[in-house]
C-alpha cells in the first residue's frame, strides 16, 4: 500500500472527497442483483441514531437529509460549543446568509483489498448532492448521539498527534455497514489509520449548474485507510439508494479514470477544486 500512499492523499485532496465522472463500470446494479448483492432499501434510524448498526432503517435520503445531525466545528476543527443542533440538509444548503452552508465534519475512506487495488463507488442517482459521480471507498459524516460516541474532541489531549480519531473511525464502520453492507467484523477499528485532515468547499455544479446551485459542501475532511488482510468473497453487498456501481482500481487505472473520464456535462472528468481552500495541502 505505500505506492498509494502520496498519490492517494493527493486525490483526495485534489478531488475533495468527490466526483470522478462516468466510467465505465465493473460492478453494477445488474451484476450485484445477480450475484445476490443488490440492496433495494437501505440495510440500516437516525436523529441520530442510538444504535449505529440501526442507521437508515427505512429512511430515504430525504429523511436522512433531515434527521442527522452533523458536528459543526470552526475552520481549525474546532467544536462549536454550545450551538444548536444542525441537520445535514441545513449544513448543505447553500443561500444568499450562507453561501458556504455550514462547515461540518466529514470522514473519506479509503478500502484497499488484499492485492493494494482501492474500492471505488459511483454514487447513486438518488443522492441529494452529488449524484451519479465517482468517489472513494465511503464519504460521510461523523454524526452526533450516536453509539458508540463519534465526536472527536483533539483538544481533549496534549499531545495532538496521539489522538485516535476514535469517533470518525465509528462513523466509517456504521456507513461502510449502510452503504456497502460491508459487517463491522471485517473492519478492525484499531487497524483504521488516521491519516489528516482538510478543509474545503464546493458547490454542486455538476448536477444544480454554475449560476445558483442549492446544495454543495464544506468541510473538515478526515482521511481514513484501510487494508484488507485476505480476500473475502461476497464482502460488498451495496444499498442501491447509495451506491450505484463499485469497482477496485491499481494506481495506473485510477490514474486513467482521472485523465480519461468525461462528467455528464462535458467539463474534465472530476470535479474541480476551485471553491477549495487547501492552503498548505489543505492540512489542518
Amino acid at each position: 500500500m505505500s505506492s498509494y500512499f502520496s498519490f492517494i492523499t493527493m486525490f483526495a485532496a485534489a478531488t475533495a472527497a468527490f466526483q470522478l465522472g462516468r466510467g465505465v463500470p465493473i460492478v453494477t446494479k445488474k451484476t450485484i442483483q445477480n450475484n445476490n448483492y443488490r440492496r433495494s432499501t437501505p440495510l440500516l434510524l437516525s436523529r441520530s441514531s442510538s444504535s449505529n448498526n440501526n442507521y437508515g432503517t427505512g429512511m430515504d435520503q430525504t429523511a436522512m437529509m433531515e434527521s442527522d445531525i452533523l458536528i459543526a466545528v470552526g475552520t481549525e476543527d474546532e467544536l462549536v460549543k454550545g450551538g444548536r443542533d444542525v441537520s445535514k440538509k441545513e449544513a448543505h444548503v447553500l443561500s444568499k446568509d450562507k453561501p458556504r452552508g455550514i462547515l461540518h465534519r466529514a470522514f473519506s475512506f479509503f478500502l484497499f483489498d488484499d492485492q493494494n487495488r482501492l474500492l471505488l463507488t459511483k454514487r447513486a442517482a438518488s443522492k441529494i448532492t452529488f449524484p451519479g459521480v465517482w468517489t472513494n471507498s465511503c464519504c460521510s459524516h461523523p454524526l452526533r448521539y450516536m453509539t458508540p460516541e463519534e465526536v472527536d474532541d483533539p483538544s481533549e489531549r496534549t499531545n495532538k498527534l496521539e489522538y485516535k480519531y476514535d469517533g470518525a473511525k465509528h462513523a466509517a464502520r456504521r456507513k461502510l455497514l449502510h452503504e456497502l453492507g460491508i459487517d463491522p467484523q471485517y473492519i478492525t477499528h484499531d487497524d483504521i489509520q488516521y491519516i489528516t485532515k482538510f478543509h474545503y468547499w464546493a458547490a454542486d455544479t455538476q448536477t444544480y449548474g454554475t449560476d445558483t446551485p442549492p446544495w454543495g459542501e464544506h468541510e473538515v475532511d478526515y482521511i481514513l485507510f484501510y487494508k484488507m488482510k485476505r480476500d473475502l468473497p461476497g464482502l460488498l453487498n451495496p444499498c442501491d439508494d447509495e451506491v450505484d456501481e463499485a469497482k477496485y482500481v491499481t494506481p495506473d487505472e485510477l490514474k486513467t479514470m482521472l485523465k480519461t473520464f468525461r462528467p455528464r456535462n462535458g467539463r474534465r472528468g472530476f470535479a474541480e477544486s476551485s471553491n477549495a481552500d487547501f492552503g498548505n495541502g489543505g492540512k489542518i
